[in-house]
């Protein structure tokens, strides 16, 4: 059994570790913690983590992020993949920094590569992992907001949202994504000390 975990973010230095790409830093922290290493293959890295006899493929596109749908409708159809095995780790807005939303399926909530990826593959049919950004930002800042860097209190934060992260996508892929929802569906923790 086999699971596409898609991360998005936008590929080049200049975003690496900005708000926007946080699902790239999901999949990273992932990939690190199992001594997985990405591969550039068409339309994106990928790599593979075996946990418990299930093989979790993770993809960073390298399409950017508002066109994320190509990488991930390509994927789809190269390793037969079947919708419910589809899960995509995406910041969100509209959640406090920290805080976790799974979905069984959804509209793409203003977020310009969920739209695309389901303009794409033609509907939006597929799991989502929202992960909180926060909005702390002053009206028409809000391009500014999502790709800049976290702020300090935020980095301090970090390792423990990206490792709840992790957990939800294992309880996903082993336990299914409605235990998956509410198991993780919440509010941020507090701050590592």
């Amino acid at each position: 059994m086999a699971l596409l975990i898609v991360g998005l973010g936008n590929i080049g230095p200049e975003y690496a570790h900005t708000r926007h790409n946080v699902g790239f830093d999901v999949l990273d922290a992932w990939a690190k913690a199992s001594n997985a290493r990405f591969t550039n293959l068409r339309y994106g890295a990928v790599t593979e983590i075996v946990l418990k006899g299930k093989r979790f493929m993770l993809l960073k596109p390298s399409t950017y992020v508002n066109l994320s749908g190509k990488a991930v409708n390509y994927w789809l159809r190269a390793e037969r993949f079947a919708m419910e095995d589809l899960l995509v780790v995406v910041d969100d807005l509209a959640l406090p920094f920290g805080a976790l939303r799974m979905r069984r399926q959804g509209s793409d909530g203003g977020h310009n590569g969920l739209k695309n990826i389901n303009e794409i593959i033609g509907h939006g049919n597929y799991a989502r992992l929202r992960v909180g950004i926060g909005n702390s930002f002053l009206q028409g800042q809000q391009v500014d907001y999502v790709l800049s860097e976290w702020n300090d209190e935020e980095q301090k934060m970090l390792p423990g949202v990206l490792d709840r992260a992790i957990d939800a996508i294992k309880a996903f892929g082993l336990t299914g994504v409605e235990r998956a929802m509410n198991a993780f569906n919440s509010l941020p923790p507090e701050p590592r000390t």
